[in-house]
């Protein structure tokens, strides 16, 4: 195809786990022909200077972009390279309240949600009315997630007004938002991997030693048949939410309501796709480098 193209990593991501995500996409593009680096995103010559924004040895034809840094994204997108997935997607999925908002209004069932205000005082005095609101429209338990992370960090529970107070406290200065507990079955959750809107494989995430299901948190995965008529409306509202964010590949984690309907839980614009290979057998890694190569066509 002649195309050539880059993946970049957080030098400062998950050790270990990042590399083999590029890697194992790396050797997929091999397969087909086409030639990609693996590069470490830190101080990477991106800067603007002058009137010029600028991004030093970016000459590819895309970027499969394994990162959340929304300025080196916006600084590639503006120099005309493709991007997989868009500047704009990575922004509204890594921040947590944003994808809450951006998926609000279309029909999902989404955790009822408070959204912390800016402080930007270490030292300002912490108003406990807000506590008391929160605790008045939510219920304990309440979930505290930190704006930004992944893999089940920076997400706690609240399981009363003192540790909702306390967590209030010491995030006041960190972007973050309040969420109503979803306990339709607690510790589990099913994980959809989406390209290109469709679903390409999905599992059942469960963790008997933590309400977060995450495989880093010591979860197990266990494959969902794409076609069980139980998990339908699980994949179709998988589908639907990557649809109206636009996404070109994403995780979407969904949580079990109390009559066991989805509940959108989270939209993870670059997804580590090793423990859903492990669990489903199917070659992600090689459905997303098609999906890539595909959009030149």
């Amino acid at each position: 195809m002649g195309l050539t193209g880059k993946i970049i990593v957080n030098r400062f991501g998950v050790p270990g786990q990042s590399l083999r995500q590029a890697e194992r996409l790396m050797s997929e593009f091999a397969a087909r022909g086409v030639d990609t680096e693996i590069i470490s995103d830190g101080y990477l010559g991106t800067g603007v200077f002058g009137e010029m924004s600028e991004a030093s040895s970016f000459f590819c034809d895309f970027v499969v972009y394994l990162d959340k840094d929304k300025y080196l994204s916006a600084i590639l997108e503006k120099k005309g390279i493709r991007l997989f997935n868009r500047h704009d997607k990575i922004r509204v999925c890594d921040d947590k309240g944003e994808t809450v908002i951006a998926l609000s209004g279309h029909g999902f069932n989404l955790p009822d949600t408070v959204f912390a205000p800016l402080c930007y005082d270490a030292g300002a005095p912490l108003f406990h009315e807000d506590a008391r609101n929160i605790a008045e429209r939510l219920g304990f338990p309440v979930v505290v997630k930190e704006s930004f992370g992944s893999m089940g960090k920076g997400v706690h529970k609240a399981d009363n007004m003192s540790e909702l107070t306390a967590l209030m406290q010491r995030l006041k200065t960190v972007p973050h938002i309040y969420q109503r507990y979803i306990d339709g079955r607690v510790g589990q959750d099913v994980r959809v991997i989406v390209i290109g809107g469709k679903a390409e494989a999905a599992m059942l995430r469960s963790n008997k030693n933590d309400f977060r299901s995450n495989i880093a948190l010591g979860g197990k995965g266990e494959k969902i048949e794409l076609k069980d008529a139980f998990f339908a409306d699980f994949i179709s509202e998988a589908e639907r939410a990557a649809r109206v964010l636009g996404m070109d590949y994403c995780g979407v984690d969904i949580l079990f309501g109390k009559n066991g309907e989805p509940v959108i839980c989270e939209v993870n614009s670059n997804a580590f796709f090793e423990g859903i290979e492990a669990a489903t057998g199917v070659n992600v890694a090689a459905k997303y480098a098609e999906y890539i190569l595909g959009s030149f066509k």
